[in-house]
């Protein structure tokens, strides 16, 4: 068995060189073949120059430099593309994951497809992270049917073949052993330690919240419905369109049998949008969903653009 670590950074300075220390230590005492992948997402400090000097005195690493900051999806989705290993690992670069958790979602591995790690004593702030973390991982557990305690946890393992079938966009890393459920994948969680941010700086803010958000809803779509789209926009089209029928004919009724003036009413322009909106939902909501997902799964407009590749790479 052959192990790639994928770890984005994005201006991590000040933890780059201890993290690879650790996990260095972690990777050579498994007595396996390895290979640990850094893509530097655009950084503007001096994450990169201290990579390259990391990776010229380790023949195990690989460093992928993105052009600008593409996010952390694109990140991993680049250290997806160019990863050789069986088990492909990722995790955060900010310290606050553990490499000896590795061993540990390795062993695991052995009956699974995907093991994700679970922060259960989490040390970030409650109110500003653990809370609305908790009520986020709630609600994507029973919107995508996969219950895990903890989806934002960076540090998780996956087959290759698992990995290599996703087509990643927006911040849809985290959720992966949601899309990955439709292929019937295996998934196993296991409790991780996590630390406190010590140095550098957080990059997650209330903007991010609001892309999960959406992208949440994304997913739902294309977990349930990406095959069978007319089941999702069909039923509230039709809704809206037999409401907007049910209150013309009454009005036609009114106009026609009992002679009523109903110009003026405002009923009858609701009976008229409903119907229209109902048409409409059925029509360009299906046309622009197949749209979005054709244009993603082809990938014609890549989600990062790699400045250079120091070390080896498949």
């Amino acid at each position: 068995m052959t192990v790639t670590v994928v770890i984005p950074l994005y201006n991590e300075e000040e933890n780059v060189e201890t993290l690879h220390g650790k996990l260095s230590t972690v990777m050579a005492g498994l007595n396996l073949e390895y290979e640990i992948i850094y893509v530097d997402d655009g950084s503007s400090d001096r994450t990169l120059s201290l990579l390259e000097h990391i990776q010229e005195t380790d023949t195990h690493v690989i460093v992928l430099s993105l052009r600008r900051n593409f996010g952390q999806t694109a990140a991993f989705a680049a250290g997806f593309d160019f990863s050789r290993g069986d088990i492909v690992v990722t995790m955060d670069g900010d310290l606050q994951n553990d490499p000896n958790d590795i061993p540990r979602l390795l062993e695991l591995m052995k009956d699974n497809d995907l093991v994700s790690g679970w922060r259960k004593k989490r040390k970030d702030p409650f109110f500003s992270r653990r809370l609305p973390s908790i009520i986020a991982n709630w609600i994507i557990s029973k919107v995508t049917g996969v219950k895990l305690h903890d989806y934002g946890c960076s540090l998780k393992a996956y087959r290759r073949d698992v990995i290599k079938n996703l087509k990643l966009y927006g911040e849809m890393h985290r959720f992966i052993p949601a899309v990955a459920s439709w292929f019937g994948v295996r998934i196993a969680e296991v409790e991780t330690m996590h630390y406190q941010r010590l140095k550098g700086k957080s990059k997650y803010g209330i903007s991010r919240t609001l892309k999960v958000v959406l992208d949440l809803i994304t997913v739902k779509f294309l977990q349930s419905f990406s095959t069978k789209p007319l089941q999702f926009f069909g039923p509230i089209g039709i809704l809206g369109g037999f409401a907007g029928f049910l209150v013309l004919f009454y009005l036609s009724i009114e106009k026609l049998i009992f002679g009523n003036p109903i110009g003026g009413r405002p009923l009858l322009l609701l009976g008229a949008l409903l119907m229209i909106v109902g048409f409409q939902f059925i029509g360009m909501g299906l046309l622009g969903e197949m749209i979005v997902r054709v244009y993603h799964e082809t990938q014609r407009k890549p989600i990062y653009v790699i400045k250079k590749v120091l070390g080896a790479a498949g």
